[in-house]
């Protein structure tokens, strides 16, 4: 006998060599679907209109009023702020104030603030409105 020989792991019949390669590549394809989905979901949420408006953020009081075209791409706009109205002219390549007025008179009887909807009055309206995907 040979003095150099050579030991032969043998692998149980019943189970099969797994090589790291193919582990991780099926752990990255299974994360790749994961995030995939989760980008789906947040476009149809944002299609069907789930997804909250973003605004101005710390801007809650600037409010547009009014609007009127007056040409292709012009428009005059009443805007809102705290303490006065600014009527501006808006182009395609800028804005101009054009005058200040005094802010809106406050209303004596403010409206009550509409309670916001749940999920299933919202779902309700979807599947009511045949008119949309």
């Amino acid at each position: 006998m040979n003095s150099h020989t050579t030991q032969v792991q043998h692998q149980p019949a019943g189970q099969p060599a797994i090589s790291t390669g193919s582990m991780l590549t099926q752990v990255s394809s299974v994360l790749a679907v994961i995030i995939l989905l989760l980008l789906a979901c947040a476009w149809l949420a944002k299609r069907l209109g789930f997804a909250p408006k973003r605004g101005l953020r710390g801007q809650t009081s600037l409010n547009i009023s009014a609007t009127r075209q007056v040409g292709q791409r012009e428009r005059v706009v009443i805007i809102d702020v705290e303490d006065a109205r600014l009527v501006l002219g808006v182009t395609a390549q800028q804005i101009t104030h054009l005058h200040t007025l005094p802010p809106a008179p406050q209303q004596e009887t403010p409206e009550p603030p509409a309670a916001a909807a749940d999920f299933r009055q919202l779902l309700q309206t979807l599947i009511k409105r045949p008119g949309k995907p």
